[in-house]
């Protein structure tokens, strides 16, 4: 991989640049909920929640299904607990900062449901792209997620550095698609600057 070729470093969020202290997840509660009104349970159902547009009624609603009121504020008492739990790692921001700096673009590309999208968006401002699943309807390793990014930011697959935590989606995924990619292990202390101290 050339360094003076990549022009674009497309990020992945949980797990790379933001973590949830303390998972609660409603919308794991939610897909259970699902299969109780008789949803046939499929292995991509939390793919299929992420990758449409709204809240837990929207997503219901477009399932054909109605969430009683009592439950809905159940769930959304458990998405605002959870919000509040995320944070972004130390190195996240500066990071990010320095590529600009150095001319990179940046684009944030992650399985999300809208909410967790929407919060992210406003803790990370200065960035050139962001592709949420639910916006692009699409989720990693789905090639339409990456083609995403290449349409939007005008570049080429080989021009573009993917980071992430998540083998499937972070890395065998970008480079089918023709990209780089960076594995990050956060769990074990790896910092952003460990996988890209060559475009820092």
């Amino acid at each position: 991989m050339s360094n003076t070729q990549i022009k674009v470093i497309a990020f992945d969020v949980f797990g790379t640049l933001a973590r949830i202290k303390k998972k609660i997840s409603p919308y794991k509660k939610f897909i259970q909920w699902l299969h109780r009104q008789g949803h046939t349970p499929q292995t991509n159902d939390a793919m299929m929640v992420m990758s449409i547009d709204g809240n837990f009624q929207d997503i219901a609603t477009h399932l054909s299904y109605h969430i009683p009121q009592a439950f809905l504020d159940e769930l959304n008492s458990e998405l605002q607990a959870e919000l509040a739990q995320i944070e972004l790692f130390t190195d996240s921001l500066p990071t990010l900062k320095r590529l600009k700096e150095n001319g990179y673009k940046i684009a944030l590309c992650s399985n999300s449901a809208t909410p967790y999208g929407n919060y992210i968006s406003k803790l990370m401002r200065d960035i050139d792209l962001y592709a949420w699943s639910y916006e692009v309807h699409a989720c990693k390793p789905e090639p339409k997620i990456y083609q995403y990014i290449i349409d939007q930011l005008s570049c080429q697959p080989d021009e573009v550095l993917f980071v992430g935590d998540t083998p499937l989606a972070d890395v065998q995924g970008p480079t089918s698609f023709g990209m780089s990619a960076k594995l990050i292990d956060r769990k074990n202390g790896q910092m952003l600057h460990d996988v890209l101290m060559d475009f820092l």
